[in-house]
């Protein structure tokens, strides 16, 4: 679908109507002015406002009001447009338009968002904020972006962008909007605006950044988390052997919720942690804690499961009765050449493999993705072989930081930042890339090496090169248009360079 320029862009166009003479110099004064309230305050807490006024998304008679109160203002009161304000973003079948409405329904205001694109990758503009001035609309507009902003993170947006007029701009800047700079459009001076969606950061804030400080009172040995070159990696090399031993837990809330799952994953989780070494499974040994015998025989049984797809022996492990639930395994594999997960270089091509197949587990939408339990061993066998038949320069697992956080993580140790090109990331077709960027997505491995290396069959996975290594520290999304916004600002451990 082709975009006009004021489109793609996602002009927020003269917002307000425009009066005739001092009153429209006061009315604009008045709203740039006004201060702006806090959180609390906004319609979306469920705080009302005076007058009071409800947001909700516009269905066809409202959409016909709003898109006739928008020519009535652009085209007939401000001659910003020739006989229609329409584009093809109203013919969208994606665009989503709020609209602010009085307790009896009359139409106070109105504002569209969209995808920027054909295929929706995440970028999204806001365009067409409109408030009847005729109507008692203190706090609309306001509200109406601020509502605009919390669809869009709904809509899992991960940029979200508009191009408003000059004299409105400081209004977007104190709701906490952030300001591009100069542009033109149409001849008149706009500021291009940003909403800042912080998605990934606060994923690896919640899963990683306290490593460094929690991990510290292990350091004073050689081969504390995995040694020198191997330093917080997925796996740890046994001193004095070609074993390399990963360890992984399961929360406590999932063992309770889905026991089952919860035994299958506690191996998935350690397997792929061998694999990113380029490690061959030998064995695994478990620690469960049931509170009843019920549910210990449910964990047991998918780990059972698993054991028995893989073709990898549970040797041994502790169990306990009549305590919380607990879950973790051990696994153990042999490799002479480990891959390190910080053995990326700089203007190394990212990698991602990932199986696409299956879908949302039950329960954990937009969190964790099952794309194993309806493979067979020898499916799952091809793919855990895939990095140690590649042997990149560097490779993890995605886990709980998610892909973007575990690109983050490998390029913290090698010295070095990331840049992913959202448009290249394979992901399932059901999915947003929000969602996949930032959840636990089965099996998924992410490579770094050189440009033009060789790259080993990967079973039922999908692999693609989707960006490099930077020297630019933290992990950037670079976008179609060749813009490039932060995912993750810096250091996603603070454990440093491996």
């Amino acid at each position: 679908m082709a975009r006009t320029e004021a489109a793609r862009t996602g002009v927020l166009r003269a917002e307000f109507p425009a009066r005739s003479g001092a009153e429209s110099g006061a009315w604009t004064d008045h709203l740039a002015a006004q201060p702006v309230s806090s959180a609390a305050d906004c319609v979306l807490s469920g705080r009302a406002p005076s007058p009071p006024f409800l947001i909700r998304v516009a269905d066809r008679p409202l959409l016909a009001a709003y898109r006739a109160l928008r020519r009535e203002n652009f085209v007939v009161q401000q001659g910003l447009f020739t006989g229609s304000d329409a584009d093809d973003i109203d013919d969208d079948p994606r665009a989503r338009v709020l609209v602010a409405l009085t307790p009896e329904g009359e139409l106070l205001g109105g504002v569209r968002l969209a995808p920027a694109t054909e295929t929706d990758i995440g970028w999204w503009t806001g365009s067409r904020l409109v408030v009847d001035g005729r109507l008692r609309t203190r706090g609309v507009g306001q509200a109406l972006v601020r509502a605009a902003c919390a669809c869009a993170e709904t809509e899992h947006v991960l940029r979200f962008e508009a191009t408003v007029q000059s004299r409105y701009a400081p209004l977007f800047t104190r709701l906490g909007w952030t300001d591009l700079g100069r542009c033109e459009v149409g001849g008149v001076e706009h500021r291009s605006m940003r909403w800042p969606i912080d998605r990934v950061r606060r994923l690896v804030e919640a899963t990683k950044s306290v490593l460094s400080e929690a991990l510290a009172p292990l350091d004073g040995h050689a081969m504390t988390l995995g040694g020198n070159g191997f330093r917080g990696d997925d796996g740890a090399p046994v001193p004095g052997s070609d074993l390399i031993a990963a360890c992984d837990a399961i929360i406590p809330s999932m063992v309770e919720r889905d026991p089952e799952w919860a035994g299958w994953c506690a191996a998935l989780v350690n397997l792929n942690d061998l694999s990113a070494m380029g490690a061959h499974p030998v064995g695994m040994l478990d620690a469960v804690g049931a509170p009843t015998k019920s549910l210990l025989t449910r964990v047991l049984r998918g780990l059972a499961r698993a054991a028995r797809t893989w073709d990898v022996p549970v040797l041994g492990g502790h169990t306990q009765l009549g305590v919380p639930a607990a879950l973790s395994v051990t696994a153990l594999g042999r490799t002479e050449r480990p891959v390190p997960g910080g053995g990326g270089r700089l203007g190394d091509e990212i990698r991602l493999t990932a199986d696409l197949s299956g879908g949302w587990r039950p329960g954990y939408t937009g969190r964790q993705w099952d794309s194993s339990s309806h493979r067979d061993g020898a499916e799952l066998r091809a793919m855990g072989r895939f990095v140690a038949r590649t042997a990149p320069h560097a490779a993890k697992d995605v886990s709980m930081a998610g892909l973007a956080g575990t690109i983050g993580m490998l390029a913290e140790a090698s010295g070095v930042g990331a840049e992913l090109e959202v448009a290249r990331i394979p992901r399932p077709s059901n999915t947003t890339v929000a969602e996949w960027i930032t959840c636990f997505p089965g099996f998924a491995m992410i490579t770094a090496d050189r440009p033009g290396a060789s790259v080993a069959q990967a079973g039922p996975a999908t692999s693609a090169l989707c960006g490099v290594l930077t020297s630019t520290p933290g992990v950037g999304l670079r976008w179609p248009d060749g813009t490039t916004t932060v995912a993750v600002p810096g250091a996603v451990t603070g454990l440093g360079q491996s």
